[in-house]
């Protein structure tokens, strides 16, 4: 299998499949290296620009649903082309990177691609768009209603009170400060802080169980 089938492989696989042609073209205007990657608690994907480096590397979590998975390949794609084209010296999620992500996402606004609710939430995130969908509560809320892992037992971080221990990929937490759009938290086990999403779904746990 060449680097062109795997391509095709994956694509088929996270996105719908209306958007496979269109994210495939993407790659071959501007190749990248991509990695679909275990899960990561504070973030859905990467790009970071290296001038070492011929080849750009764009990775995404594989285990979001697809419509999350498509914006966010579409969302580092457009950090790539937004360096790419204004240089090194714009901010990450600045009007250049912005007016990118919208243009890159335009043709892919439609029901054939995106169920009718994340469609209209799309249409309103586009109006100014955020440094990731986890900052835009509307869209991330019903973006979570797709994930084959819903359950009445988890909860948004964000809904949590202060304090509260949660479970999160099997390791357990408890939450601290809101820092913008994370959420500072402490790991019980080895009392390291991280900053999560906080629209990061998890299973709230009683002070027994931690």
């Amino acid at each position: 299998m060449n680097q062109d089938e795997k391509f095709l492989v994956a694509f088929k696989k996270y996105i719908p499949e209306e958007a496979v042609s269109y994210c495939f073209n993407l790659w071959k205007e501007k190749p990248f290296n991509f990695f679909i990657t275990k899960g990561r608690l504070t973030k859905l994907g990467d790009f970071r620009y290296r001038r070492d480096r011929k080849l750009q590397t764009i990775s995404i979590n594989h285990n979001l649903n697809p419509y999350q998975f498509l914006i966010t390949y579409i969302h580092e794609v457009a950090h790539y082309r937004a360096f790419e084209d204004h240089g090194l010296g714009i901010k990450p999620h600045g009007v250049e990177w912005k007016i990118t992500f919208r243009n890159l996402m335009t043709p892919l606004i439609s029901d054939k691609i995106f169920p009718k609710d994340v469609l209209a939430a799309l249409v309103r995130h586009f109006k100014n768009p955020k440094a990731s969908t986890g900052a835009d509560l509307f869209l991330s809320r019903i973006l979570k209603g797709y994930d084959k892992d819903i359950s009445d037992e988890k909860s948004l971080l964000v809904d949590l009170p202060k304090g509260e221990f949660f479970e999160l990929q099997g390791r357990k937490f408890q939450k601290e400060h809101i820092r913008r759009t994370r959420i500072l938290c402490a790991e019980l086990n080895t009392g390291r802080k991280y900053l999560i999403s906080a629209h990061a779904e998890v299973k709230r746990i009683h002070q027994s169980e931690s």
